[in-house]
């Protein structure tokens, strides 16, 4: 091979090899721009169904009955108190934000025995010198009540929220199979079944676990006064015996148990109807050019 040639051929690999790198050295076109992708953030809102059963520890300041007044002989009362019983109620409401939440409920209290005993002197019984009696009561209450309640949700640690509550509305109280024996002097009395209806109130505090964004179970503790109950008519079981229609002076009323409160213990749920969600996305982002 001629000299001349061999040059041509080594100056055609050197224009190759350059046209090569300048190729490497151009860069690449530019990435498009990411899509802007807003954090997803939970909303804990929208409406939610409610259902609790509980116990009640009830208790009242006293009882009371206008014969009391004009008998002086009743130097000791002790009035005893109700039995704890079952109840169950249910609700609709709605959560706004993570932290208040309203909903209206409706619960049946079931019946607490009610049991009491109080001594008097009774100054006939025993040859006229008189002698100690004892009168035995009993009965039965029931109440429906329906609260509008108020929460606040205090923050939440390993799905666990505490929270404190209050609520207000309306009791009404049934008293029924209300007796009053005297085993003593073989007397007594009875009244018919007697319902009142009151203004109720109620505070409450409890933990909520959240078994997931939408379920959550709750045990809670609530103070619950719902005014004062009331039997039928007190009549005597022995029909010449006040109080009873034509006996001037001794009246005709019922037993009046004043101001009813219990200490309420109760297990609840609550399901969320409105799925927790993202919140609003902020506006695309605009770029020029």
């Amino acid at each position: 091979m001629s000299r001349a040639k061999t040059l041509g051929l080594a100056g055609a690999a050197a224009l190759l090899s350059t046209a090569s790198l300048a190729a490497d050295l151009v860069p690449p076109p530019p990435l498009p721009p990411p899509v802007y992708q807003a954090p997803i953030v939970a909303v804990a809102s929208g409406w939610y169904l409610r259902g609790y059963i509980g116990a009640s520890n009830e208790f009242f300041s006293e009882a009371t009955h206008p014969i009391q007044l004009m008998a002086p002989q009743f130097s000791h009362v002790d009035w005893g108190g109700f039995d704890a019983a079952p109840f169950g109620g249910g609700g609709i409401g709605y959560q706004w934000n993570n932290w208040l939440r309203v909903d209206a409920t409706l619960e049946y209290r079931g019946k607490a025995n009610f049991h009491a005993m109080d001594r008097f002197f009774n100054p006939f019984v025993f040859q006229g010198q008189g002698a100690w009696n004892t009168d035995v009561y009993s009965a039965s209450k029931s109440e429906l009540v329906g609260l509008v309640n108020v929460f606040l949700d205090l923050g939440t640690w390993w799905c666990v929220t505490p929270f404190i509550g209050a609520g207000a509305g309306f009791a009404k109280i049934k008293i029924d199979h209300f007796t009053d024996i005297n085993p003593m002097a073989g007397g007594g009395g009875f009244a018919d079944t007697g319902t009142k209806t009151n203004f109720a109130w109620a505070l409450q505090a409890g933990l909520a676990y959240k078994v997931n964004p939408n379920f959550a179970v709750e045990l809670s503790y609530r103070y619950l006064n719902v005014g004062n109950g009331e039997t039928g008519t007190l009549l005597n079981m022995d029909p010449t015996q006040a109080p009873n229609p034509g006996v001037v002076g001794l009246p005709l009323a019922p037993f009046t148990f004043n101001r009813i409160q219990s200490h309420d213990i109760m297990l609840g749920v609550r399901w969320l109807l409105q799925p927790e969600g993202p919140g609003p996305l902020p506006p695309p982002l605009m770029r020029k050019g």
